[in-house]
């Protein structure tokens, strides 16, 4: 079971349960988390919906090394339609689920992690916690959801994407993309008491200030630029496709070093 679900005092508490392969999202992972996520917003017994990973690290991203086995054929247009699917319709969709929501991120969250982490209203990290998106060295411009902009800042969101390099919990919440860092051993407790803090306030409150703060960003232009840099991402696919048939032009030692 890549999903663990639990709910308890109103939490639903849902746990990336890879922790073998540090947390790398393969389709399977990402379908059982989307489902988790829909379950948690039917249910009225649910207010807020905590995300968590067990093991050492959040999400060490796609599942490159775990990938199926190179088709013969492969086109933009096949790719396009998966990676909207599950990268940009699912990251979105979270983000839209009108009950509060709380990532624990520990440990490594490597490029597709933070499609996991970014769509949660608040963000608690553990003092061992490293941001990063090292994927400009497969000549595309940054992951799927790209929330680079919005959640640390142009300067700082050119600065991880040009050197790869990773963005500490710290240096994180001073840019205001993490609420607040806590030492690895207290990361559960910490989200925990947060997510159930929040759900003893009132639900429709809760709902209508997410909704406002939500819709204030899409009027600054969110929602628009994630939808147009998608597209932006895909050149970086079809560039690769041009020149060896095969979208991932990626040296995996070099984004490992990258993230060290």
């Amino acid at each position: 079971m890549n999903i663990h679900y639990e709910v308890a005092d109103q939490v639903a508490t849902i746990t990336l349960n890879r922790p073998e392969v540090a947390n790398a999202q393969n389709a399977a992972l990402l379908d059982e988390l989307d489902a988790a996520w829909q379950r948690a917003a039917a249910d009225d017994e649910v207010a807020v919906i905590l995300l968590r990973a067990a093991g050492k690290h959040f999400s060490s991203g796609h599942d490159i090394k775990g990938a199926a086995p190179r088709p013969d054929k492969i086109t933009l247009e096949s790719l396009y339609a998966i990676e909207s699917r599950r990268y940009l319709e699912y990251s979105l969709r979270w983000r839209n689920v009108p009950k509060p929501s709380i990532a624990a991120v520990q440990g490594r969250c490597i490029a597709g992690g933070l499609l996991l982490c970014w769509p949660c209203d608040l963000i608690i990290a553990a003092d061992d916690a490293q941001f990063s998106d090292p994927v400009v060295l497969m000549g595309i411009g940054g992951v799927e959801y790209h929330g680079h902009t919005w959640e640390l800042g142009p300067r700082k969101a050119k600065e991880m994407l040009f050197t790869g390099r990773s963005v500490s919990g710290a240096e994180a919440e001073r840019f205001g993309m993490v609420n607040k860092v806590v030492p690895r051993a207290e990361l559960d407790a910490e989200a925990l008491a947060l997510a159930r803090q929040i759900a003893a306030m009132p639900a429709f409150g809760l709902r209508q200030a997410k909704r406002a703060v939500n819709q204030t960003l899409d009027i600054q232009g969110f929602y628009a630029a994630i939808q147009s840099v998608f597209d932006i991402h895909q050149t970086g696919h079809g560039n690769a496709l041009s020149v060896n048939g095969f979208p991932i032009l990626v040296d995996l030692e070099r984004m490992k070093q990258a993230n060290h």
